[in-house]
């Protein structure tokens, strides 16, 4: 697809000068305390403009839940981002078509036909400049589900500033699907395999004796598996803040008492608690104990000589710790990702309901 982005182009990191409009957008975001680290806000705070930052204080003022604004506001960092590296100039809005069709052309055109054309796909300096901000880890292209997903939360950010945009418009479908079909790329599924029962057993026996890392990979694991609305996106942006510990609502099993522990997701108002017990309560306490967090990301980076960090762990993090212990169980990591918990979890918590009610 021809990239017809009109803006003039930079070869060079465009620089951002620590001036009083950064620092008093950066106290603004303080707002998203519980939301991202303070490096991540510090980041947001150059990349976003006042009118972004305005934005995103009405999001907390109106108690979105937080996954809809950590996923908003991590989409519109990374677009003002790419705007600033492919354009030099912060993102306009509304956003002309030509704009939003160079980013389509730039995140769906494989390097090949960029090879061909460099009229088509991703210039070296704009993925240079993302790579050098931690913000493209990936491979290009990308899925067509994530750059769709943007482009959602494009609209959705454009319709909370009281504007319309060209989202919905016949170009962007027909580029989505002329691209998707000149490379023959078909939409995927997480997984192939269900996680059953014996499936998780099998990873599990992998966590044992392995540190750390085998404890906290115990623990999403069977948060995963227990919790199934829970999308790896929640299990990774957990933090200590959603958890509680009720002493007082114990449940007696063999003649022990367990701890329950309710997993807010997040606010209580607005949104459904999940519950916690038995092992799967008490092996996310224990890692916690172990790695000492008492507040922040609850899972986090474990380097090779067990030190802790202070980084939460990524969506696709979570998604490798299940190939990489499907692999040490001697299944295929191909068959395996996080939503294969999720899609047997429904099956597994009522098979455990039906027991505990006989």
């Amino acid at each position: 697809m021809e990239d017809r982005c009109c803006m003039p182009k930079s070869h060079s990191k465009p620089e951002n000068h620590l001036d009083e409009s950064i620092v008093r957008r950066a106290e603004t975001l303080d707002v998203l305390d519980a939301i991202f680290p303070f490096e991540r806000r510090e980041q947001l705070a150059v990349l976003l403009t006042d009118d972004d930052v305005a934005t995103v204080k009405r999001l907390v003022d109106d108690r979105k839940r937080e996954n809809t604004i950590r996923a908003l506001v991590s989409d519109l960092g990374y677009l003002q981002a790419w705007s600033l590296a492919t354009t030099e100039r912060a993102l306009p809005w509304p956003a002309p078509e030509d704009l939003v069709l160079a980013f389509i052309s730039h995140h769906l055109t494989s390097r090949e036909e960029t090879a061909l054309d460099r009229n088509h796909g991703m210039p070296r300096h704009v993925e240079e400049s993302l790579r050098q901000q931690n913000l493209l880890r990936g491979s290009i292209p990308h899925a067509p589900s994530t750059v769709r997903r943007r482009i959602a939360s494009w609209a959705m950010l454009t319709k909370r500033r009281g504007l319309s945009g060209v989202f919905d418009s016949a170009s962007l479908k027909d580029a989505f699907e002329r691209i998707e079909g000149d490379s023959g790329r078909q939409p995927g599924k997480m997984s192939t395999t269900a996680i059953t029962d014996d499936l998780l057993a099998r990873l599990l026996s992998t966590c044992t004796n392995d540190g750390l890392v085998g404890l906290r990979d115990r623990a999403i694991l069977l948060l995963a598996s227990t919790a199934g609305g829970l999308r790896r996106a929640d299990v990774a942006n957990l933090r200590v803040d959603d958890l509680s510990t009720e002493a007082a609502d114990t449940v007696r099993k063999k003649k022990t008492r367990v701890p329950r522990l309710t997993i807010r997701i997040g606010k209580p108002e607005n949104s459904e608690q999940l519950s916690l017990v038995g092992q799967a309560a008490g092996t996310l306490l224990t890692w916690m104990a172990e790695a000492g967090i008492t507040s922040g990301p609850v899972f986090r980076k474990v380097d090779q000589w067990g030190n802790v960090s202070r980084r939460t762990l990524t969506p696709q993090s979570i998604n490798l710790i299940v190939k990489t212990r499907a692999e040490k169980a001697g299944l295929d990591p191909k068959l395996m990702s996080a939503q294969g918990l999720r899609s047997d979890a429904t099956t597994r918590n009522q098979r455990r309901r039906d027991a505990s009610a006989q």
